[in-house]
């Protein structure tokens, strides 16, 4: 009954539904165009993450600066007279950009050892390649063996350098996080007042209407520096690196390939529909449903202040499944009833397609929420943004598909449907034969599959690295390679180590003795972090331990710290190290333009406390951060003999790795809860626990041949294909409702499975196999594209659609065949 109300409804005002979804989609469509795209580290980091909050402490007590970094191998000598030019005329070139703070390079950095001399003229008058009478050829061998420059500055064959880019600090950023942040840690303790939700929900809006300018800014300044570098490019080679520009550019890969191969996709699939229905209204039906359906969950999304990361990205390809599966089965319903009802009106046949499709879609709809739902339950924004994202896209998707394709397709002219590529396609009756004759090949299949699977997955591994982002003949990755190889690293990791404080202990024999005692410990206690106290022979050999053992890791291409210039001291002072008084006379004299370049960035005297800034080299294959953390974590206590508690470890890798470990553990918690939703789902839907059953163990297969084959190839799960198993989970169990609900309509004729199973075969099939292969065909663009999560999400989404249609129509009857569970024949 109310089937009929909504037929007669959508039916009878058809032309003002069709309008109202016009509207709608231009309203929203107006909106869309303001959905943001953001890669940037702030999207990936755990804000109750207590790394994130020692992270930026540490980083308020260092000179740390965003920075681009250039690699430059001139055609020329490194010190020719034409290089120097050259580097400073860049550097002129590249100052003169709005945002850029400094930029330092090799005529830059002070030379102890070109002639080496004493620590007390270093402080006053500072030896650099720029000053006139420098020797270029001891400067030379000081920049290619001192442990300040090798293999950081300059290459170890001397024929690249780095030229440091470093940005502007941006304070309002700074103060707009820390007032942001400020009520989220307020936020983790008690519950916030009414007045204090208010302004928390102004502080995030403030941040982040500054934060996407700001990222605007951030591009406008990254394009800036590569139009300077374009013009030396031509003789030279110079590549662009630094954290920074590696999130600009995933962001412009990310939106490339929306918007190419989106319109790849939809031409494919376009010439697809052609091929498979021959007539143009159930050619343009799939499209312009999933395009309107597409552009008002973008323009509720820019509304809502969802942004697309690199998490959630997929959003768009992962609607567009859904959307054209719900119509292209809505097109092959009601071409059957047309055959079966071929005087029925367009009504008629409206309705009857309605009634049949209309129950199975909303359960698939509902399991999608079951799905989707449960990615709203883990700790991670970008994850509860996408089961947001899709929760909408999926009601949308239905609400559009159920409004546009009854109400135009009332408004057309009733024709009979083309079947020409029905009648050629055989794949469907071939695999109900395979069904019903080899049944035991088919279970043998499986199971081998299921334990090549297993192997895989105990392959996995969960693993980020940037530049395997990119294919190796895209500049982005030329140009981390060089740096990796040759400039000692891409990826930062910090490390902290705090001292204890020192304890002066004595026995006193009478009174005044204490009171002498006492007025010394007083001293000591005011005196020892200063400069002329804290840089002790005790703390110079743990920072040179620590130094050492850091370096000789083999992830590690270079470290910098207070050691560095140690070694250098101990090769200007023939052997000798400097003694804390030269360190002390560095750090209170030597002008603030070098102390920033050998001193601050090291050591915190006010803390107590040395920092050791390390670079790894990311394009390592056999480098696997989470477990290198932990060996430094354990190694730094038990071979280098520091106190736990006075060993931190900081910054951006440890944070994406602290996200990438909670975004697997929450998708493991999640897809567990997926599991148990969808098996009440077909509980309910069915009534039925042997249905239930049946049906999640069809859906498993899938997911875990996926898993198998990531495994087995080396896949990493990371943050851009770790959402695979949603859409394997989302595809299969379409296809199995779809399945099953039609099976269990033709088994109510005759009681007879075997005769249920080729009609089921001989219908619904065609839509499942119709999808599917428009589908694949159309994702199979992807794997062109220079961005590799792209390539491989593509690659990966066919495979799932693949094994999920074959699970669907050969596992899924052959189970029903066996275990019969919708009772015996009649």
């Amino acid at each position: 009954m109310m089937v009929k109300r909504y037929t007669d409804f959508v039916t009878g005002y058809a032309r003002a539904i069709v309008f109202f979804v016009v509207l709608a989609t231009a309203i929203l469509g107006y909106y869309a165009q303001y959905l943001s795209i953001d890669a940037s580290a702030e999207t990936l980091l755990l804000e109750n993450d207590a790394d994130l909050k020692l992270t930026r402490e540490v980083h308020g007590r260092y000179i740390s600066p965003d920075y681009l970094l250039v690699a430059y191998t001139p055609s020329s000598d490194m010190l020719s007279d034409t290089t120097i030019k050259t580097i400073h005329t860049l550097k002129a070139s590249l100052l003169d950009i709005k945002g850029v703070e400094s930029v330092t390079t090799l005529l830059d950095v002070p030379l102890l050892e070109s002639p080496p001399i004493a620590i007390t003229e270093v402080v006053k008058n500072v030896r650099t390649l720029s000053t006139p009478d420098t020797n270029r050829t001891l400067a030379q061998k000081e920049l290619s063996t001192s442990p300040l420059y090798a293999n950081n500055l300059v290459s170890g064959d001397f024929k690249t350098t780095a030229i440091l880019i470093n940005l502007k600090e941006d304070s309002v950023y700074t103060k707009l996080l820390q007032a942001r942040n400020a009520f989220i840690e307020l936020q983790a303790t008690r519950e916030l007042s009414p007045e204090e939700q208010k302004q928390f929900s102004e502080a995030k809006m403030k941040f982040k209407a500054y934060n996407d300018a700001n990222r605007d800014t951030m591009h406008q300044l990254i394009e800036n520096v590569r139009r300077t570098l374009k013009p030396f490019q031509e003789k030279e080679e110079l590549f662009l690196g630094g954290v920074m520009m590696i999130s600009d550019d995933m962001i412009g890969f990310v939106k490339n390939d929306i918007a190419l191969y989106g319109t790849a996709i939809v031409l494919i699939m376009i010439l697809m529909l052609w091929i498979i229905f021959r007539q143009l209204r159930f050619v343009v039906l799939p499209i312009l449903i999933s395009a309107a359906a597409l552009i008002i969950t973008t323009g509720i999304n820019a509304l809502l202040g969802i942004e697309i990361t690199v998490v959630s990205s997929n959003y768009v390809a992962m609607q567009l499944i859904t959307t054209l599966s719900l119509v292209i089965h809505l097109i092959v319903s009601y071409r059957e009833e047309y055959l079966l009802f071929p005087d029925a009106t367009q009504k008629e046949l409206i309705g009857i397609t309605l009634k049949r499709m209309s129950i199975p879609s909303v359960f698939i709809i509902l399991t999608s929420y079951a799905g989707f739902g449960s990615l709203m339950t883990c700790d991670i924004l970008p994850i509860i943004d996408l089961g947001i994202m899709m929760s909408i896209g999926v009601t949308i998707s239905l609400v559009v598909a159920y409004l546009l394709f009854p109400a135009i397709m009332m408004l057309l002219a009733k024709k009979p449907p083309v079947m020409v590529f029905d009648k050629s396609f055989t794949l469907n009756t071939t695999f109900a034969h395979i069904v019903e004759h080899h049944a035991k090949k088919v279970i043998a299949v499986v199971l081998l599959l299921l334990v090549l699977s297993a192997y895989g997955v105990t392959q996995l591994f969960v693993e980020n690295s940037f530049i395997n982002y990119f294919k190796q003949d895209t500049e982005i990755y030329k140009g981390m390679q060089k740096i990796d190889h040759e400039l000692g690293g891409t990826t930062p990791l910090e490390i902290v180590v705090t001292f204890p404080e020192v304890k002066t202990e004595a026995k006193a024999s009478d009174a005044q003795s204490d009171d002498l005692l006492d007025s010394f410990e007083d001293e000591f206690a005011q005196n020892t972090n200063d400069a002329k106290y804290w840089f002790t022979p005790e703390k110079m050999q743990t920072i040179e331990r620590v130094h050492n053992y850091l370096d000789a890791l083999p992830q590690v291409g270079n470290v910098s710290s207070l050691a560095t210039l140690s070694k250098v001291g101990r090769i200007v002072k023939e052997g000798k190290d400097f003694d804390n008084f030269e360190y002390a006379l560095l750090y209170n004299e030597l002008s603030l333009e070098y102390k920033k370049i050998l001193l601050l960035p090291y050591v915190n005297t006010e803390h107590n406390e040395a920092r050791f800034v390390i670079r790894l080299i990311d394009s390592d294959p056999h480098l696997r951060r989470n477990a290198l953390l932990a060996q430094i974590k354990e190694e730094l206590v038990t071979k280098v003999g520091l106190e736990p508690q006075n060993v931190k470890l900081v910054g951006m890798m440890v944070l994406y790795n602290n996200m990438l470990q909670s975004l697997f553990n929450s998708q493991i918690a999640t897809l567990g809860l997926a599991l148990l939703l969808l098996g009440s789902m077909f509980l309910f839907l069915f009534r039925s626990f042997k249905i239930a059953l049946l049906a999640m163990t069809v859906n498993m297969v899938p997911i875990s041949i996926i898993f198998g084959i990531m495994g087995i190839a080396g896949i990493p799960l990371d943050m851009m294909s770790i959402t695979i198993a949603s859409i394997a989970l989302g595809i299969t169990v379409d296809n199995t409702i779809h399945y099953l609900y039609r099976f269990r309509e033709e088994l109510g004729h005759d009681g007879d499975y075997v005769a249920s199973m080729h009609r089921a075969h001989g219908t619904i099939a065609f839509g499942m196999f119709y999808y599917s292969l428009a589908t694949i065909v159309g994702f199979l663009v992807l794997v062109t594209s220079n961005f590799i999560p792209t390539l491989i999400f593509g690659l990966l989404t066919v495979i799932v659609l693949l094994v999920a249609t074959v699970s669907d129509l050969v596992f899924s009857p052959l189970l029903v065949l066996i275990f019969k569970p919708f009772g015996s024949k009649k």
